[in-house]
């Protein structure tokens, strides 16, 4: 049988897209991420709020996107939703700024987080044990440049290439991988929470963290210069903002089920009840974490102390919170335990992300607007060739080590084509109001407008506060680059597209 005779398999229910949702969303920044925002805004009220409003978006956008998942239940997802609504440009930057960076960024990222906490438990993977070292050269833009290779971005790749390989099986393969994982980590973390709540509640940091809740002072990370800042009204809807790019980034994924839309069962219903439960599932366990992380260490605390309560969950070292946690109830092997779980949500979220952003490629490949050997499936139904150009350039995020930079911006190219996704429900209400939509986004108009609106605010905060506007601009400029490409290249990948796949069946 050759490649282009494959066809999709409609093989994931809604107990495997559940565990997709969840298991995307779930990998190493609940564990690490509340530290900086404990420093950003500086009291546990507002480090809840933060949460809290990550929630709510979350919840607001899962729910009014439904309404697209279920008119277009097709693999490319927001890709061809943005199509559908505005046209195969917008739909292409969003593709191209999805391979370049969204997607594969979080790939590499990930993969180096699973690579750091396996070094917990093997001290070889460490990111200063250096493996191989070039000379130093001067490129232009950027200047001295020296690249080197750790043991850490070794098994990163390693993974990155065997979660790849394994998907290329076929969708089954990936999805066991997925539900095992992802029922794994949620059994997990819920354990992490109750046995905080059970063992580890602190009267001291109660008393700390819950006495005066609402006190907003901004402190600075290790290694900076400055003093703890206090916040006026203004200022605190700053630090909000730049405070949720970790709690969003945290939070994100939930959209990948939806690159996935001919491999699912009853997709028109799938799709909405998945990113649904699963994203109530996931905002319910951030929160209630966060709570934990409150009742047993303080919020604040300083960086040159050498107690998990002299640190606290704004020190916590290297950012660590849920491993200062766990190693408060559980004594030295609570942090063996919680590398471990780390590395389950990490394997797992990166099978999750990987499995779904290669059917994005695909659908853009389909349409003539991408590599067109891209758009085809193998034997097992599954695009491998997309999943295995998408692995090459993840591999290089490795090996540039540029995936903490890329990161820094990668939320701002989320949530604008969000915004511009949701704001294609109005559009796709008036140009197409006949269309057939088995799920009516709930609370439309209103909810989907506070969602584009608190999304936008943002994405406005991110480009013009001092510390995340450079990236964002940057980011900005990533997605604009998009628009020459696609005048440039689209004849040509349009000229050498291929007859398209057989339907699934």
């Amino acid at each position: 049988m050759s490649e282009q005779q494959g066809h999709f398999q409609r093989a994931i229910g809604l107990f495997d897209a559940i565990m997709i949702v969840t298991g995307s969303m779930i990998g190493s920044g609940i564990f690490i991420v509340s530290a900086d925002i404990a420093r950003q805004v500086g009291s546990s009220g507002w480090l809840l709020v933060v949460w809290l409003l990550t929630g709510v978006i979350t919840m607001v956008g899962a729910i009014s996107y439904g309404e697209l998942a279920s008119m277009f239940p097709k693999v490319g997802g927001q890709y061809v939703y943005l199509r559908e609504a505005f046209g195969k440009l917008v739909a292409f930057l969003y593709g191209w700024s999805l391979f370049l960076v969204i997607q594969t960024g979080v790939i590499a990222a990930v993969a180096v987080a699973f690579a750091k906490f396996t070094g917990v438990l093997q001290p070889w993977f460490s990111v200063n044990n250096i493996l191989f070292e070039a000379p130093a050269v001067d490129l232009p833009l950027v200047g001295e440049y020296k690249f080197t290779f750790s043991s850490v971005q070794l098994l990163a790749i390693v993974l990155i290439i065997g979660i790849t390989a394994i998907n290329a099986r076929g969708v089954r393969a990936g999805k066991l991988i997925q539900n095992v994982l992802g029922s794994t980590k949620l059994v997990a973390l819920a354990l992490l929470i109750i046995g905080g709540l059970l063992l580890g509640m602190n009267a001291e940091a109660v008393q700390a963290n819950f006495h005066d809740m609402w006190t907003a002072v901004r402190h600075p990370a290790p290694g900076a210069s400055f003093l703890p800042l206090p916040l006026d009204s203004t200022g605190l809807v700053i630090a909000i903002g730049m405070a949720m790019t970790g709690s969003l980034f945290s939070s994100d994924s939930w959209n990948n089920i939806g690159f996935a839309g001919e491999e699912i069962v009853n997709p028109e219903r799938t799709l909405v009840r998945s990113m649904a439960i699963g994203t109530a599932i996931v905002t319910a366990l951030y929160i209630l974490s966060n709570i934990v992380y409150l009742l047993v260490l303080p919020l604040q605390g300083s960086p040159e102390a050498t107690t998990l309560a002299g640190r606290g969950i704004m020190y916590a070292t290297d950012d660590r919170v849920a491993t200062a946690v766990a190693e408060h109830v559980l004594g030295a092997p609570g942090a063996i335990v919680m590398a471990v779980l780390i590395m389950l949500s990490t394997f797992g979220a990166n099978n999750g992300i990987i499995l779904s952003g290669a059917r994005a490629y695909f659908a853009m490949a389909k349409d003539g607007l991408f590599f067109p050997g891209l758009a085809r499936l193998n034997p097992a139904g599954v695009p491998a060739r997309a999943l295995w150009a998408q692995c090459v350039w993840a591999c290089l995020l490795c090996l540039s080590g540029s995936y903490g930079q890329l990161l820094n911006y990668v939320m701002f190219s989320v949530i604008l084509f969000y915004v511009i996704t949701i704001v294609g429900i109005f559009v796709l209400r008036r140009t197409r109001p006949t269309a057939p939509r088995p799920y009516r986004a709930w609370g439309y108009p209103v909810l989907p407008a506070i969602y584009v609106l608190l999304a936008s605010m943002f994405c406005l905060i991110l480009l013009f506060a001092p510390d995340t506007r450079e990236f964002s601009w940057r980011g900005l400029v990533l997605v604009a680059l998009g628009v020459p490409v696609f005048f440039l290249f689209g004849n040509r990948f349009a000229g050498s597209s291929e007859a398209p796949t057989p339907p699934a069946l």
